[in-house]
């Protein structure tokens, strides 16, 4: 991610790409820059035409899709440079960076506590203070999905796991010395879908004060063998599995059972296919839960938003979150929503996706949103690949992890 200080230096290169600031104070038009896939986009937009129907077309809403990197560094330099969107849309991790750029405002003043308390607290992003993102969804989770093809009852612990998935493969058996059928698959050989494994040994990627990297530890080593074993020792998963190869993997009845977040569920539902969702397993050897990264997402202004188009940002902005589309979205996306009052809705209450899925998030655990994160997974990264790629140990792994973090975060802070 780089230093808050660091990206300073992409003012000029700001400057050169926007233009000088100009006064947008009497534009009727509002600018959201997101990373919305395209089923998210689809909802998106009926809910924008229904805004702008309600102002007699007065307002314009322009929604922009940019790719997860290019949004937040866009983001930046634009703002710096007096220019940007009204609202920037996203997951919840990237707003450290902005808080530090000063390139996002404080959103407290524009609702009243009143309006705050009908959120769940997990949609409401406070950072140093100060209120900065808005959700719409919480989650951004992993959880356990599974074929009911092949799965009854999905697992509870992780014995419970090993045991179903050998039991399918012995079932339906091999060709090639493969499985005809893979017990689990998913994408083991990023850092975001080994966290549920590694708190399930109690471990955590930063000590108490939320900034130091905790990655050296007995329970890196623990989770690490412990994925490993799934492949090497009782092979319920393939020998390569980078997402593309898991998400088709189960997309064609190849693989039971797949790790994957809420933003794939839709995409299968769609396929066809007859799934289940439930919460990761116990570790039977810490009494844990496995329990993935969660995180809000959802909306934060613009600081170069002026007083004068304050009052019709903020009207959109709540529109957007309002129980009418808040229960679109969870319906057409089974997306976890953030009003309270949504929780006991009939159409919440009686999807078993959203209701495993509010459980999945219970047992989460929020993605920090420190700038410091993303040298946790570039460091990560290369040990744990290692790994699996037999170039390491784990204690090898782990020891290389905490050095090339301790590295990374001192260097973005000078």
């Amino acid at each position: 991610m780089g230093s808050p200080q660091k990206y300073f230096v992409f003012i000029l290169l700001g400057l050169l790409i926007f233009g000088c600031s100009t006064d947008r104070s009497k534009e009727r038009t509002i600018v959201i820059w997101h990373q919305m896939r395209p089923d998210e986009r689809e909802i998106l937009r009926i809910q924008l035409s229904r805004f702008q129907s309600l102002h007699h077309d007065t307002l314009k809403v322009v929604e922009v899709y940019k790719e997860t990197e290019e949004l937040r560094n866009g983001f930046v330099i634009a703002s710096i440079a007096g220019q940007g969107p009204d609202l920037v849309y996203g997951p919840s991790d990237p707003v450290g960076i902005y808080e530090a750029t000063r390139t996002i405002r404080p959103l407290e003043d524009l609702f009243v506590p009143e309006e705050i308390s009908l959120f769940d607290s997990s949609g409401i992003l406070n950072y140093k203070g100060h209120l900065y993102m808005i959700a719409d969804k919480i989650g951004n989770h992993l959880a356990l999905v599974y074929n009911k093809k092949y799965v009854n009852a999905p697992p509870e612990t992780d014995t419970g796991l090993v045991n179903l998935a050998l039991d399918i493969q012995a079932k339906f058996g091999r060709t090639a010395n493969r499985p005809n059928v893979y017990g689990i698959a998913w994408n083991y050989t990023e850092p975001f879908f080994y966290i549920p494994f590694f708190t399930g040994f109690g471990g955590w990627i930063f000590r108490d004060d939320g900034v130091t990297p905790n990655l050296n530890t007995p329970e890196m080593i623990a989770g690490l063998n412990y994925i490993r074993a799934l492949r090497d020792t009782y092979r319920i998963v393939p020998n390569e599995s980078d997402y593309e190869i898991a998400d088709a993997l189960f997309k064609d009845g190849k693989s039971a059972m797949i790790i994957n977040g809420d933003w794939s569920w839709a995409g299968y539902l769609n396929r066809g296919l007859d799934i289940g969702i439930a919460p990761l397993p116990l570790n039977t050897s810490t009494g844990l839960w496995a329990a993935p990264m969660t995180s809000p997402k959802g909306y934060s202004m613009n600081v170069n938003v002026t007083p004068e188009r304050e009052g019709m940002v903020v009207s959109l902005l709540k529109f957007l979150l309002n129980e009418e589309n808040q229960l679109e979205t969870a319906r057409a996306l089974n997306t976890a929503p953030t009003l309270l009052s949504l929780y006991g809705h009939p159409d919440i209450v009686a999807n078993e996706i959203l209701r495993n899925s509010l459980l999945q998030i219970k047992r989460g655990k929020t993605m920090p949103v420190v700038p410091e994160l993303r040298a946790i997974w570039d460091s990560m990264r290369p040990g744990y690949q290692a790994v699996m790629g037999g170039a390491l140990t784990p204690e090898q792994a782990a020891e290389q992890m905490q050095r090339l973090a301790e590295k990374k975060i001192k260097d973005m802070r000078e």
